[in-house]
C-alpha cells in the first residue's frame, strides 16, 4: 500500500505509521466505534470525527472533569473534529465529498438509520468502491434483536458474564471499565485493517460488520465449550480454587497466581508455609482447587503480616502479583512511564492533561505522536478549505446551522 496515497486529505505530522495516509471517518459515538478509530488513528491513520449538532452523546454523561468529558478525552485521542447536519441537504453533501477520499466509514447508528440518511453501504459503495464500510451494532445484522439498540453491559448481561463474574449462585455483578466495548473497538480495528489488506488485491472495498454480541461471546471463548452429553449447568470457569485471586493483606490487597509447581513453592515459601508445597495433598492445581478451604485461610493469615506493596516487593519475580492500585496511582508506575504509555497532552479548554499514548508498538512505523481530543467542532474550518469551500461559504453553512 503506498502510505501517503494521493486520494488522502491530509498527512499527520511526525513519524509514519503502518496506516499513515489512510483516511477515516469516524461517525460513532459512545466508546465502541470512537475507541475503534482512535487505534487506528494510533496506527497513524487521518481520522476525522464527525458528531452532529447535538454532540456526541458521551459529551452528555455526568463527569468530574469541568471543561470537557473524561471519558470523551480518554477515547477521541488524535482526531480532528467537524460537527456536521447530515439531516441536512449541504451537511450530506459535505459527507459525501469526504467519502470520495476516504479509505474507512465507520458508525454505529441503528438499522434503518443509514438508509434514512442516505449513507448506507449501497449507496456509498457506489460512491467509493473502495471504501471499507464498518459497522457496529449491539445485535448483529439479522435475527429477533437485529433492531435493539445495544449496550456494553446489557451484553455482558445477555451472555452470561455477569453471572460467571458474580459468585455462583449469588447476585450477578457486572464488569466495570466497559470491557465488551473495548473488545469491539479492538475488533473494529482488526477488521477494518484486514479490509484494508484485502483491498490491496481486490481494489474494492467492503462491508465489515462487528456486534457487541460477536464481542461479548469472544470474550467467553474458553467457557461456550458445551460437550454432548454434559448437563446444562456444569461449571464452565476454571480459577484456581481460591487461591489465584485477591487477598487482603496488612494494608491494601494483592491479586496473586501460583499456578505452576515453581510459582506455588515459591509462593509457599515467600509467606511462611513450606509445610503446603511439600505436601502431596496440594501437589497440583486441581488438589490445590479441591482443599481451598484448608488452604487459603493459612494463605491470608499469612499475608497479614506485611502491606501489598511490601509483598509486592519480596515476591519479585518470584511469584506472579500485583498490589491492587488506584487508578490514579497507574499514571506514574514505573513500568508504564518505561514503556511510554502516558503523555501531557494540550487542550484548548482543559488545558494540560495526562492520558494513554498509544496500544500497539511498531518497530520500523511507530507512527506519529499522539494528540488531544477535539474539542466541539474544533477542525471544522480546517476540514471544509481542504474540501475547497471558501471562507465566504463556510460562514454560510455554519449560518445556516449546517456546520459549526
Amino acid at each position: 500500500m503506498n502510505s501517503k496515497p494521493e486520494y488522502s486529505l491530509s498527512t499527520r505530522a511526525g513519524a509514519d505509521g503502518p496506516l499513515s495516509g489512510v483516511q477515516v471517518i469516524d461517525l460513532s459515538a459512545y466508546i465502541a466505534g470512537p475507541y475503534g478509530c482512535t487505534l487506528l488513528a494510533d496506527q497513524g491513520a487521518d481520522v476525522i470525527k464527525i458528531e452532529p449538532p447535538s454532540g456526541d452523546n458521551m459529551r452528555k454523561y455526568p463527569t468530574t472533569l469541568e471543561a470537557e468529558h473524561r471519558g470523551f478525552l480518554g477515547i477521541n485521542r488524535s482526531k480532528r473534529g467537524l460537527v456536521l447536519d447530515l439531516k441536512s441537504q449541504e451537511g450530506h453533501e459535505i459527507l459525501m465529498k469526504l467519502v470520495k477520499k476516504a479509505d474507512i466509514l465507520v458508525h454505529n447508528f441503528r438499522p434503518g438509520v443509514p438508509e434514512r440518511l442516505g449513507i448506507d453501504f449501497e449507496t456509498l459503495n457506489l460512491i467509493n468502491p473502495r471504501l471499507i464500510y464498518c459497522v457496529v451494532t449491539g445485535y448483529g445484522e439479522t435475527g429477533p434483536l437485529k433492531n435493539k439498540a445495544g449496550f456494553d453491559q446489557v451484553l455482558q448481561a445477555m451472555s452470561g458474564i455477569c453471572s460467571m463474574q458474580g459468585i455462583r449462585g449469588k447476585t450477578p455483578e457486572i464488569v466495570n471499565g466497559s470491557v465488551v466495548d473495548y473488545y469491539a473497538a479492538a475488533l473494529i480495528s482488526g477488521g477494518a485493517s484486514s479490509a484494508l489488506y484485502e483491498r490491496e488485491r481486490s481494489g474494492l472495498g467492503q462491508y465489515v460488520g462487528v456486534s457487541l454480541l460477536r464481542s461479548a461471546l469472544t470474550m467467553q471463548s474458553a467457557r461456550l465449550v458445551w460437550a454432548e452429553g454434559e448437563p446444562a449447568n456444569i461449571g464452565r470457569d476454571f480459577r484456581s480454587g481460591g487461591i489465584t485471586g485477591i487477598h487482603p493483606a496488612k494494608e491494601g490487597y494483592i491479586y496473586l497466581s501460583a499456578n505452576t509447581p515453581h510459582f506455588w513453592k515459591a509462593l509457599c515459601n515467600k509467606v511462611g508455609l513450606p509445610e503446603l508445597a511439600a505436601s502431596e495433598r496440594y501437589d497440583s492445581i486441581r488438589k490445590r482447587a479441591e482443599h481451598a478451604a484448608e488452604i487459603v485461610p493459612l494463605l491470608q493469615a499469612a499475608l497479614m503480616n506485611k502491606t501489598a506493596i511490601e509483598w509486592e516487593t519480596l515476591f519479585g519475580n518470584d511469584v506472579p502479583c500485583a498490589a491492587a492500585r488506584q487508578i490514579e496511582e497507574v499514571f506514574n508506575h514505573e513500568q508504564v512511564v518505561a514503556e511510554d504509555m502516558m503523555t501531557t497532552f494540550e487542550h484548548p479548554l482543559v488545558g494540560t492533561y495526562q492520558g494513554m499514548t498509544r496500544a500497539i508498538k511498531f518497530g520500523r512505523t511507530p507512527g506519529p505522536k499522539p494528540f488531544a481530543a477535539p474539542v466541539f467542532g474544533q477542525h471544522s474550518d480546517a476540514v471544509l478549505e481542504q474540501l475547497g469551500f471558501t471562507e465566504l461559504q463556510r460562514n454560510k453553512l455554519r449560518n445556516d446551522s449546517v456546520v459549526k
